[in-house]
């Protein structure tokens, strides 16, 4: 059984966060939205931040 198409790759997420901390920037969070789209939030870390549980691979896929 197929996976599906790939939405975004890790190297493209960490290019995207590279790309950040070289300018000088922080990263607070990453966000991978279900369409691929990376988007990168900048400025200090929040203590308060809790990683979201997204299940298995197969379990998020299934949810598209």
């Amino acid at each position: 059984m197929a996976r599906g198409e790939t939405t975004f790759r890790q190297r493209d997420l960490k290019a995207a966060i590279k790309a950040a901390e070289q300018s000088g920037a922080k990263v607070a969070r990453v966000e991978v939205k279900r369409d691929g789209t990376i988007v990168v939030v900048l400025g200090e870390p929040s203590p308060a931040t809790v990683p979201v549980d997204m299940g298995t691979d197969d379990e998020w896929l299934a949810k598209k």
